[in-house]
């Protein structure tokens, strides 16, 4: 047997409670031992990762990849390296691309040109309805065989309570997961940031919290009627939060994630009038910010990245009238360790909820430990740099590192203990 050996990396891994300094033996994609070495075998490549973390590979619950349909916001190469690059190993794409992920053909389409890429691994998502209309149920049960994850309709409305009824007795018949979006767009109609005194100030229209809280309220009581599994995707208010503990605690099966503009950003941002922070859903209060943060650290909440790239165009617009969405792909890993470095999250806290809950999410494993496959990070903690756009893979330039110095740096990316980027 041939192995990888990596050389004084300090493990950090939640999963297994493991924060130690220690040689790691990979072969055959899964990892052998650790801390010794393997009985048998031949050394076929050693990395010395001394001052260097090695973390389980980060898990996106949710992103917008440009292809199929979209070839001015990117490729699926394009924007795959970018996640590797952000210390992704695995990422979920949103159905909405063109044609629509809701036949078997176009998610096997996105499998293909993710696999041919040879960077980040998708998942898919398929939609909940037709064409994301909202009206007639997609064939749910043939996506999730054709190798969706789940289901999601993105921040699309669906018609009325009946219709998503049915869509979650359906999906709880055959146990397939809903990624939900909360988001009552009657509410929301004509908004394009928080409403709040920022957007009194500055004359735009606002997005209220209840746009939010009323949907969710709506999900979760049909949530609990159904026994459906779902996943409450992009949080964005404090009172959301607390809707979601009441539900756990009535032992519902539901979980959450959190963009993680929304962890790093308020409202404020919109001071100015810079599009970039035009985001859906939008950054809020710092009491909301603070609600959010304090949810991830006590492990209720996972960070998605609501990855968005555009072209310039799309973002030169005034405010209002500009796409909304953030291109976060490249720098995750640096911007989520701003937190860290802020005294806002604890390290452990951030890989769990970056890494290990959206496996459980998922329904998948991601650790650091013998026998485990090897999808893992190695981070450089300490180098700094000035983000240029030479350093971004995606062709989204709307990214809030650029012209910032970010301190740490993915070094490298495995996959089933390949190298991929």
């Amino acid at each position: 047997m041939r192995y990888l050996h990596i050389q004084n990396a300090r493990i950090i891994d939640p999963a297994s409670q493991t924060d130690t300094i220690a040689d790691v033996f990979v072969a055959n994609g899964a990892i052998r031992t650790i801390g010794r070495r393997p009985d048998a075998g031949e050394i076929e490549e050693t990395i010395d990762a001394t001052g260097l973390w090695l973390l389980p590979g980060l898990i996106d619950l949710g992103g917008h990849l440009p292809e199929p349909g979209f070839p001015q916001k990117g490729t699926m190469a394009s924007e795959t390296k970018a996640a590797c690059a952000g210390g992704f190993t695995h990422i979920c794409s949103l159905p909405d691309t063109k044609p629509v992920a809701d036949t078997s053909a176009v998610i096997k389409l996105i499998e293909e040109k993710a696999a041919k890429a040879g960077y980040a691994r998708v998942l898919p998502l398929g939609a909940m309805t037709q064409g994301l209309a909202g009206e007639q149920l997609a064939n749910m049960v043939t996506l999730f065989e054709a190798g969706a994850v789940a289901l999601s309709n993105v921040r699309q409305p669906i018609r009325d309570s009946y219709v998503l009824r049915r869509l979650m007795e359906y999906a709880a018949t055959y146990d397939i997961p809903l990624f939900l979006t909360a988001n009552d767009v009657t509410l929301a109609a004509g908004g394009c940031m928080h409403e709040g005194e920022v957007a009194t100030r500055m004359g735009l229209a606002g997005i209220p919290e209840t746009a939010e809280t009323i949907a969710l309220a709506q999900i979760l009581l049909l949530a609990e009627q159904t026994g459906v599994r779902a996943h409450i995707s992009q949080v964005s208010c404090g009172r959301s939060i607390r809707m979601i503990t009441d539900a756990r605690q009535r032992g519902m099966r539901i979980s959450a994630d959190t963009p993680l503009a929304n962890l790093l950003y308020t409202d404020a941002q919109v001071t100015g009038y810079n599009s970039l922070y035009n985001v859906q859903p939008p950054l809020r209060s710092e009491a909301d910010r603070q609600a959010l943060i304090a949810a991830v650290a006590a492990g209720d909440l996972a960070i998605s990245s609501n990855h968005r790239p555009h072209e310039i165009a799309a973002k030169k617009a005034p405010f209002s009238d500009a796409e909304s969405g953030m291109s976060q792909y490249d720098c995750f890993l640096p911007m989520a360790m701003t937190l860290v470095s802020a005294g806002e999250l604890s390290l452990d806290a951030l890989i769990n909820a970056v890494s290990v809950l959206p496996a459980q999410i998922l329904g998948m494993a991601q650790s650091v430990q013998e026998n485990s496959a090897f999808n893992a990070v190695l981070f450089d903690p300490e180098t700094e740099r000035t983000i240029t756009a030479r350093d971004l893979n995606s062709r989204g330039h709307n990214h809030p590192a650029l012209g910032r110095s970010l301190k740490g740096q993915v070094q490298r990316v495995f996959i089933d203990g390949q190298q991929i980027c």
